[in-house]
């Protein structure tokens, strides 16, 4: 008797379960960090791929403290790779999971993906050598964290290629939008910090001048080493598994709550430090 009962109660919670909710706080998460990727992807062309075609290499050391550095060519490399190939990504990146994209465009979204995953592998790894040769803001702290985001990077790219060759598109794209969530660790460490200033109005936990200190070091803990965007993405994914309607809600309730904070982010970021620097 009761083999027949249970079954039939797990039929009755799962035709009752509605993700509608859940789905539309991803959708409305995807076109907030869509807009924020595409305008920070206009600031890093504006700035950097316009400088460097100019010749005028000097310009980098407006926005990134020792960016560019007379006769260390070798430096000036790491720097270059990271900050002009790192636009593909930002760009490309949101095309990657846009289903239209997708579905009418098969070969350009298997060459993009190709693309972005090589070069996020190499974004990464320049970034790692730039932070512990060439130095960067911040401590010795957020130079660790920012570390171990490369490790997350390398790892999920491997298995977004793998994936894609076993043809096992389930995983491939659940690997694909964890990487996309790693890989822009440095942007929502950038909004994390903008939506901080514009809600507190002022350099509350941290001192600006040496760029240290303990809210920087709890954002940089959750933007690289224990990514709070991952985190997000694998409680969705959950909850698409599980079809628990109270455990969807909260889900959808708390990334409804992180976009609208990314979004002011975005906001301060745009108008305080990206357009300003074009």
């Amino acid at each position: 008797m009761q083999k027949d009962t249970l079954p039939l109660e797990k039929t009755t919670e799962q035709v009752s379960y509605n993700p509608k909710l859940l789905n539309l706080s991803a959708k409305f998460w995807f076109i907030i960090a869509t807009i924020g990727q595409w305008i920070f992807g206009f600031y890093v062309v504006s700035v950097y791929h316009v400088s460097t075609f100019k010749g005028n290499f000097e310009k980098w050391n407006t926005v990134l403290p020792k960016g560019y550095v007379a006769g260390d060519w070798k430096g000036n490399l790491m720097v270059g790779i990271h900050v002009i190939l790192a636009a593909i990504m930002i760009i490309g990146g949101p095309l990657q999971f846009i289903p239209q994209i997708r579905e009418r465009l098969p070969n350009f979204h298997r060459w993009l993906g190709r693309i972005y995953v090589i070069t996020a592998i190499v974004v990464s790894s320049a970034g790692f050598i730039m932070v512990w040769t060439r130095g960067t803001v911040g401590d010795t702290f957020m130079h660790i964290t920012n570390s171990i985001q490369v490790i997350y990077i390398i790892f999920f790219a491997i298995q977004t290629i793998r994936f894609a060759q076993k043809r096992l598109i389930k995983q491939h794209r659940m690997s694909a939008l964890r990487l996309f969530m790693v890989a822009n660790g440095v942007w929502f460490f950038r909004v994390g910090l903008m939506a901080w200033l514009v809600i507190n109005q002022s350099a509350v936990g941290f001192d600006p001048e040496t760029f240290t200190g303990p809210f920087l070091w709890v954002l940089s803990t959750f933007a690289y080493a224990v990514p709070i965007s991952l985190i997000l993405l694998e409680m969705y994914f959950y909850a698409q598994k599980m079809k628990r309607q109270t455990f969807s809600n909260l889900t959808a309730s708390i990334i409804f709550l992180f976009t609208i904070i990314m979004a002011v982010g975005i906001f301060g970021a745009t108008m305080g430090m990206w357009l300003p620097r074009i």
